[in-house]
């Protein structure tokens, strides 16, 4: 009988990993690791010591109390721990956010691309950080492997980027909203215990195949029509919806619904993987059907009319106060 070590067992995904790992061929037993804040290194050590491999799916969110250990602390614990009850396998949770969502970003994003998170969105960042880890510790254990799983939007409605990342009220004038993914749950749990029984080693982007056009999101969620502004002046009014509490999407998240991060999944299709759920399936599973999904299509293509006009004016207004800003400083 084979045992293996699991954080984060009493997340969503964590149940759903656990369920499959119930059902693997040759009785997999699962040892859970929930208390990670306040164990040190010997209390972990002593947790996965005679396991297989350790499955580190344990993810804080940035609302976590920044008095509480942070993740990257966490995972550091982890890989010692692994280190000193001689484990040679670790699967690590990740996440898409870490290539950052830049204008320059190619369509898709393969394993090979440089990570560089956005500026001040510290929780990719963190992920980026643990990855270095990870590829320290690989690098100090020959014949070690890690498996590290970097997933597309995760359709659980009650994950904090699925409500960060819904669909705006506004967008830059010249640019087209980007595609987006959404990764099934059970999917991604499937991915988790695929890198588990195959050992793979290295970094696999998990998404589905392809990804859904940013006018065709707004559809299937139920979002309101948009408005077109310049870039700056959408940028900032995101931002002051954010702070008066009438928009989901802080700051430092904006360049993730201005500019693509759609990630390619040949490198783990290739390794077997194959995703059971459509990004459109997905999408709507993580999303509650909202009242502009329920107007008729005449009333929703008046209002857009409507609301493309003040778009229009707002723009025109908005341009003509950089332009004026502008020439003041000269």
């Amino acid at each position: 009988m084979t045992t293996v070590a699991l954080t984060g067992a009493g997340t969503p995904l964590g149940r759903a990993t656990r369920a499959l790992l119930d059902h693997e061929p040759g009785a997999v037993t699962v040892r859970t690791l929930d208390e990670l804040v306040g164990s040190d290194v010997g209390d972990l050590k002593r947790q996965v010591e005679g396991t297989a491999a350790v499955i580190h799916l344990h993810t804080g969110t940035p609302a976590t109390p920044l008095a509480a250990t942070s993740d990257v602390e966490i995972a550091r614990r982890v890989f010692d721990a692994a280190s000193a009850a001689s484990i040679d396998h670790v699967v690590l949770l990740s996440d898409a956010t870490v290539y950052g969502a830049w204008a320059n970003n190619p369509v898709p994003l393969t394993e090979d691309t440089v990570l560089r998170p956005n500026p001040g969105f510290t929780w990719a960042a963190e992920r980026a950080e643990i990855e270095r880890l990870a590829g320290e510790w690989r690098g100090a254990h020959p014949g070690a492997t890690v498996s590290i799983l970097r997933p597309a939007r995760i359709a659980v409605r009650s994950d904090w980027l699925i409500t960060a990342l819904r669909p705006g009220a506004t967008v830059p004038l010249l640019a087209d909203e980007p595609a987006v993914q959404f990764l099934s749950l059970d999917d991604l749990a499937s991915a988790v215990v695929l890198a588990y029984r195959r050992g793979l080693d290295g970094a696999f982007n998990v998404a589905p195949d392809g990804a859904i056009p940013g006018d065709e999101v707004r559809s299937l969620t139920g979002a309101g029509p948009k408005v077109r502004l310049p870039e700056r002046v959408a940028d900032r009014f995101a931002t002051w919806r954010f702070r008066s509490g009438l928009g989901p999407t802080p700051p430092e998240l904006v360049p993730y619904t201005l500019y693509p991060w759609v990630v390619a999944n040949d490198r783990l299709r290739g390794a077997g993987w194959i995703p059971e759920v459509t990004n459109e399936v997905a999408c709507v599973e993580a999303h509650e059907a909202r009242p502009w999904a329920t107007i008729s299509p005449r009333r929703r293509q008046e209002i857009a009319l409507g609301v493309a006009a003040t778009g229009i004016a707002a723009a025109t207004v908005g341009a003509g106060l950089l332009v004026r800003r502008f020439l003041r400083h000269r």
